[in-house]
């Protein structure tokens, strides 16, 4: 039953008070009034079902800012976050401590995406004919057929002794495009299904982002039903929506998913229909071409304008050739339609392509960024619409229900204005909230003299001896932070014969063990870039310096910024006032974010780029930073890091 709006704002405020609530029961919790503005911000908007966008800086501690009113609101929620660990984390460490502090009994579940969920049907199907003779992937399946006996939720996420990348993973989990449903022999067991049960009878369900969109954007058998009976909803690390909501609202044509249903039919050719002998080499005629056609792109993994790539010749015969062979293989299947139900799902699966590969030869279609991307396997295609806020605007203002927009990082110089008209959320309230920590006396921003350019050769070298400079006074501790994969695996092979402590490069592990290495070495410097500028949190000494090597400007070549620019110039704006220059500085306080944790965190941030200081958008950047205190002064820093040691 939802509370009064009066009562709850009461509750709030003695959830949060000095002898409140919180503060009785969880150890260590002391009262910040921005995290009581954004607690009674949150509650009204709930109360009001309003569409709150709010900015809560580093340390303010948003996560029960916005937990405490979602759940004394009495009201169905859904509680989105970033990526999986960050949901694992707000489940079962923040979710469990604010309810017992509360004594509310409010029934909670975590739902996942359906690749992270054990298919009972399909290891079966695979343990019985072992798809290879690889005595890895042998032993990945035999482990993973003992722990389907013994585990209630079915979560690959249990499977901690097996590779995140195990190649056994695909062969024992779904997709949308292979999951039979509930023609599925096993579909009462399925672990899937039981947990979006147990999501849609809970009060609060967390997911992530990518599962909200794809479910949302999919009509899957997941939000159809979810999103209707909730009340609230609430999208934390809020700054990554706009990109992963146009991915989902657009279209996508992959060889991967080409490849897994060519095999699939090799499969059923083989077993269930061997009479069928021109199905497996229609299939095996279709991978051959798909292969073929990662070669007409370079090998390096990257990505490109899908229009322009078009236009070659020996592209536009390599298409048609598969276009051709998937209607092949479409008429074979369909003539035996009813002889077998994986069979029929992949007719399905097969009508779904061919409605969509020709959507993503329509070269000439306007507000949209057609756009491919490699791996050293495969290729995808991608129609991203250039702007999703008419689209999410509908979704938002749909039906009565509150929305709340959160992260560290969504205001770009004091204002939403950016956020705001990506997202449509023009009418939305707006609260930014400053950190609390002392950022004048706990931390020191320097921005080296006399530094190359960033796109100059000698920057490189530049880069290297400013870096030993820092890691030797800090004796490591340190984060190095890169724009590109190039300059990193330059760094990788020279830093290491520079200085004794230890160097950690992003690929080499998984990341949540490089963070374990990082955290056990103490004095260790880790080289990352993308994924490492955020969702990172280190606290205390073992991380006291962090250095950008420049200002995280997307690449130009990057095919949907392109789209996104030449669109606002045809609207008459400045794209790169409009959509550059935003974009970037929001992804440099997410960078800067890594440095101070805690009240007691002290250490340098080095930007290694001079145009912070030399040209006139610089200034957007820097007041958008931090409070820090500021220098050009390298030997400076090195002296705070210096003195930093001599403390402890």
């Amino acid at each position: 039953m939802p509370l009064p709006e009066v009562l709850m704002s009461a509750k709030v405020k003695h959830a949060f008070a000095e002898q409140g609530t919180l503060a009785k029961q969880i150890p260590g919790f002391k009262p910040r009034a921005a995290q009581l503005e954004m607690a009674q911000a949150v509650a009204e908007s709930i109360s009001a079902n309003g569409v709150l966008v709010v900015e809560a800086g580093t340390g303010t501690g948003k996560t029960y800012a916005y937990l405490v009113p979602a759940l004394l609101s009495g009201k169905k929620v859904i509680l989105s976050t970033g990526t999986k660990n960050l949901q694992e984390q707000l489940y079962f460490r923040d979710l469990p401590t604010v309810l017992q502090a509360l004594a509310l009994p409010v029934k909670t579940a975590l739902l996942k995406g359906r690749s992270n969920y054990l298919c009972l049907f399909r290891l079966e199907q695979h343990y019985q004919h072992i798809p290879s003779a690889d005595p890895e992937l042998i032993n990945d399946l035999s482990l993973i057929k003992k722990w389907a006996a013994e585990t209630q939720s079915g979560d690959i996420g249990e499977l901690s002794y097996i590779a995140e990348d195990s190649r056994a993973l695909p062969y024992v989990t779904s997709t949308t495009d292979n999951c039979l449903g509930k023609d599925c022999p096993v579909y009462e067991d399925c672990h899937l299904l039981k947990a979006r049960k147990e999501a849609q009878a809970a009060d609060l369900v967390v997911v992530n982002h990518h599962l909200f969109f794809a479910d949302l954007a999919l009509k899957d058998t997941g939000f159809g039903e979810l999103l209707p009976d909730m009340e609230v909803v609430i999208f934390d690390e809020a700054h990554q929506i706009p990109d992963i909501a146009s991915d989902y609202f657009g279209e996508h044509f992959s060889s991967r998913v080409l490849l897994d249903l060519c095999k699939d039919l090799e499969q059923i050719g083989k077993t269930e229909l061997k009479d069928l002998i021109q199905l497996s080499k229609a299939a095996d005629k279709l991978s051959s071409l798909t292969r073929d056609w990662r070669l007409q792109f370079a090998a390096d993994p990257a990505r490109g304008n899908w229009r322009q790539a078009y236009q070659q010749t020996s592209m536009q015969t390599a298409v048609i050739r598969i276009n051709d062979a998937l209607e092949m293989l479409y008429q074979i299947v369909k003539s035996s339609l009813g002889r077998c139900q994986a069979l029929d799902n992949c007719y399905e699966r097969l009508a779904q392509l061919k409605s969509q590969l020709p959507k993503l030869l329509q070269t000439e279609q306007s507000g949209v960024s057609l756009w491919f991307e490699t791996s050293r396997l495969h290729v995808t295609l991608h129609l991203t619409p250039l702007s999703i806020a008419d689209k999410f605007q509908k979704l938002v203002f749909a039906a009565e229900r509150s929305w709340i927009f959160t992260s560290a990082t969504l205001s770009v110089d004091e204002g939403f204005a950016h956020y705001q008209q990506q997202m449509g959320l023009n009418g939305a309230r707006t609260l930014l909230l400053e950190s609390p920590f002392d950022y004048a006396q706990q931390a020191l921003l320097c921005v080296p003299r006399f530094l190359p350019e960033p796109h100059e050769p000698a920057m490189a070298h530049a880069l290297l001896s400013l870096a030993v400079q820092l890691i030797q006074a800090n004796n490591g501790r340190c984060f190095f932070l890169f724009t590109s994969h190039r300059m990193l695996q330059w760094m990788a092979g020279a830093l290491p014969e520079q200085i004794r402590q230890p160097v950690l490069v992003q690929g080499s592990t998984g990341k949540r063990l490089l963070l374990e290495q990082f955290v056990q070495l103490e004095n260790a410097v880790l080289l990352g870039t993308g994924s490492f500028w955020e969702g990172v949190d280190v606290r205390g000494d073992t991380l006291s310096c962090v250095i950008i090597d420049k200002l995280p400007f997307a690449s130009p070549d990057d095919p949907l910024l392109q789209a996104r620019s030449e669109d606002c110039t045809m609207r008459g704006k400045d794209p790169f006032a409009e959509v550059q220059l935003p974009q970037a500085v929001i992804t440099l306080k997410q960078g800067v974010g890594r440095l101070i944790r805690d009240v007691s965190d002290r250490g340098v941030l080095v930007i290694c780029d001079n145009r912070l200081v030399t040209k006139p958008y610089g200034a957007t950047f820097l007041k958008s930073l931090p409070p820090m205190r500021r220098s050009r002064d390298l030997a400076e820093a090195c002296q705070f890091l210096h003195a930093m040691q001599q403390d402890k």
